[in-house]
């Protein structure tokens, strides 16, 4: 693995951290959290979506974020 994948990993792990703190927390909160863009947090979250890992239940604005566990 290398440092990159490394990374993505480590933001990856931080996303679902702080979405299980706060299931309704805003990507432009998670950016600012994490210390990343919002382009990155949503090219994560697509991932984790893909993976089956992570659901978005109800609207953009005032809906929360589903942990799926596998």
């Amino acid at each position: 693995m290398d440092t990159k994948e490394k990374t993505r990993e480590k933001t990856r792990e931080k996303i679902i951290q702080l979405i299980i703190k706060n299931n309704m927390i805003t990507t432009e909160k998670l950016a600012i959290s994490i210390g990343v863009t919002e382009k990155g947090i949503e090219w994560q979250i697509n991932k984790l979506k893909k993976e089956g890992l992570l659901k978005r239940i109800g609207p953009d604005k005032g809906g929360q974020w589903q942990i799926i566990k596998n």
